[in-house]
């Protein structure tokens, strides 16, 4: 009798050690804004940065809006999709549970967020890259009691993790007058501020077992649709481009620096900076018509910043770089999404061939649509 016991209780202890110890499915943790939101500011209810009205979703699933702000993929959904990862969900859905988690990953994205906490704060409601950290803690102490703390470790420690943050802190922070940011730093020492409250941000995630993790670059802010409409001469605003490239610039050392001394880390930063201002200046060589203004836009009255029902689409979403005055269209963000693959090497995914095209021709907004 006592032998039995004793088996039994070995065998307990051998499936327990084996179930804390063998959790072995690689899944994702993405930290970002807009670009890669999945729905968490859908259960934000004060808050005014939103996807959540048609015609957003049109070229996703049932083509209801779902939290992204675009019509179809963001560029981690594609990403994710092209290396075999699955997508994660929003954090904030109420459905997201421990085992969901593990079997998924999670999206902690948020539309309006940015590096600092003060960005976008006339949204009312959003989550600030430093409040998505914090529930990301929250998040490894879920694991912790699900699995135990080594398997836990390992989970997080294989997981690929990706911070795309950025823009909003110059469209929706510095280069607004009604930012105290604005006026408090020059353009040197606001990014300067950036990489600090960012190397801060990544050594409290590398703290909670990050060890694969990504910083997306910014792209060509200055030339999305509610820049070149803002601007006087309906072209591209270069003081926020050139914002974008230091930006850039200084990430890619931040991130260089950083790989090379915290311990198993593989930090690497992805700059698409490059081909997408080659798709605005240059939409014909990938197959676009349209890269200056956005598909669902309401006629004449702009900038209209939200794609409402009222709004009117383009003729062909697939041929449109922009689908609203911030955000790309699926198609732009597929390329990117290639871009990015094939940079670094996750799959031999080959960006589409470019046609012939006029050099540094700008695509006009079609005056039929």
């Amino acid at each position: 009798m006592k032998f039995n016991v004793v088996l039994t209780l070995l065998l307990v202890s051998i499936v327990g050690i084996a179930i804390q110890g063998c959790h072995g499915k690689v899944v994702q943790f993405i930290f970002g804004d807009s670009l890669s939101d999945v729905g968490n500011n859908k259960y934000l209810s004060r808050s005014l940065a939103q996807a959540s009205l048609p015609y957003y979703g049109i070229d996703f699933g049932n083509g209801l809006p779902n939290g992204r702000f675009t019509n179809g993929r963001t560029v981690a959904d594609i990403i994710g999709d092209n290396t075999g990862l699955p997508r994660p969900p929003a954090f904030l859905d109420p459905s997201v549970t421990e085992d969901v988690i593990l079997e998924n990953g999670v999206n902690y994205a948020s539309g309006g967020g940015g590096i600092l906490n003060e960005t976008g704060g006339y949204f009312i409601q959003r989550l600030s890259l430093w409040k998505q950290i914090e529930l990301f803690q929250g998040t490894t102490e879920m694991i912790k009691n699900k699995i135990g703390k080594r398997a836990a470790k390992k989970f997080f420690n294989d997981a690929p993790f990706v911070v795309a943050l950025g823009s909003n802190d110059f469209i929706n922070n510095y280069l607004m007058p009604a930012y105290t940011d604005s006026w408090t730093y020059n353009d040197q020492t606001f990014i300067e501020y950036l990489m600090e409250t960012l190397q801060k941000q990544l050594l409290v995630l590398h703290n909670l077992g990050a060890r694969k993790l990504m910083v997306f670059g910014l792209g060509p802010m200055g030339c999305i649709p509610l820049q070149r409409v803002l601007s006087t001469s309906g072209q591209c605003q270069e003081r926020a481009n050139k914002l974008a490239l230091s930006f850039n610039k200084a990430s890619s050392k931040l991130l260089v620096e950083m790989d090379s001394k915290l311990p198993g880390a593989s930090f690497k930063f992805g700059d698409a900076y490059d081909i997408i201002d080659d798709v605005i200046r240059n939409p014909y060589k990938y197959g676009f018509t349209n890269s200056d203004s956005p598909c669902c836009s309401f006629g004449n009255i702009r900038p209209a910043l939200t794609c409402i029902p009222a709004s009117t689409l383009c003729q062909d979403r697939s041929k449109y770089v922009f689908w609203d005055e911030y955000h790309p269209s699926d198609s732009a963000n597929e390329l990117v999404a290639n871009e990015l693959i094939k940079k670094f090497g996750y799959l031999g995914v080959d960006a589409p061939a470019p046609a012939p095209a006029p050099k540094s021709a700008i695509a006009p907004s079609p005056h039929n649509e």
